[in-house]
């Protein structure tokens, strides 16, 4: 979570992100449970210090449903943590190069 954005951990704010990025938000077993064109399923709760998601995807989707899920998850995903998908990137690759999940 880039710093100033640890108020969208709070489950209000990231059920009203996910509403404005994929329409629909249902709570379930603690986390928040949404759905969008390639994205069958898409979990998301807070931990400590950052946001957590698992998806599940349908890929026998067209490319442009593809491209619209994809744009709209990395939309999502930046507005709640801060960083942009090129940024995440970078990040994930520099905490793998060091061994850290």
């Amino acid at each position: 979570m880039r710093k100033g954005f640890q108020e969208n951990l709070q489950p209000e704010k990231l059920k009203t992100l996910m509403q404005e990025m994929f329409g629909n938000v249902l709570e379930k077993d603690g986390k928040l449970v949404s759905s969008f064109g390639a994205l069958k399923e898409l979990n998301a709760w807070p931990t400590k210090k950052n946001l957590a998601v698992e998806t599940k995807t349908d890929p026998s989707v067209g490319d442009v449903v593809a491209q619209n899920t994809i744009k709209a998850y990395n939309t999502f995903l930046e507005k709640a943590t801060g960083y942009t998908a090129k940024e995440r990137g970078k990040r994930a690759q520099k905490k793998a190069k060091q061994g850290k999940s």
